[in-house]
């Protein structure tokens, strides 16, 4: 009960400060708060948006703003963007450079079999080779651990609706080759 209330507080509190907010600085010192002043996130299941793909970070602003993607922090920050301004958010995120997170590369063993479950996939055929992303596909290269895991979950579940492709992907791989994969995305 008091987490929730602590949550509602600063929700309102990010609310009114981006009400606020005039210059695309401003817009974006808001994201600040959760993922992170140098674009390090403050929570290991936060994403990093600093270099992100432009696209990518639009279309989740878009899904937050719609409620095709779920977050009780996200979706009312979300829904005070017009599209120009979330263009402009994404725009501007994506010039900002990837942080190193400091994650160590995965074992050999690891990174085989993570790249054989990517091979068997088809991940590269959208998030490329070196799993940078392009467009509206999201880097996925040095993300998270934590958010990684929390995404591939979240998927399989179908807690995270936005992409039903994803969730049948998620799906269809085995839970050691999602676990390999995490590892090795995280330390690339």
């Amino acid at each position: 009960m008091f987490g929730k209330l602590v949550m509602c507080c600063a929700v309102l509190l990010l609310m009114a400060a981006q009400a606020r907010a005039e210059t695309i600085e401003d817009k974006v010192a808001v994201c600040a708060g959760c993922h992170g002043e140098a674009g390090k996130p403050v929570d290991k299941t936060i994403p990093t948006i600093w270099g992100q793909q432009a696209g990518s970070l639009y279309i989740q602003l878009r899904d937050f703003k719609r409620g095709d993607r779920k977050s009780e922090i996200m979706q009312p920050i979300a829904a005070q963007f017009e599209r120009d301004d979330m263009l402009a958010i994404a725009e501007y995120l994506s010039q900002k450079p990837w942080p190193d997170l400091g994650q160590p590369r995965a074992a050999k063993d690891v990174a085989a079999k993570a790249q054989s479950a990517s091979a068997s996939v088809g991940c590269p055929a959208c998030h490329l080779d070196r799993f940078q992303g392009d467009g509206t596909v999201p880097r996925l290269a040095g993300m998270g651990r934590d958010y990684l895991a929390k995404t591939i979950a979240d998927f399989r579940t179908r807690a995270r609706g936005n992409n039903p492709g994803m969730s049948d992907l998620m799906l269809a791989t085995s839970p050691d080759d999602l676990a390999a994969l995490v590892e090795y995305l995280a330390g690339l």
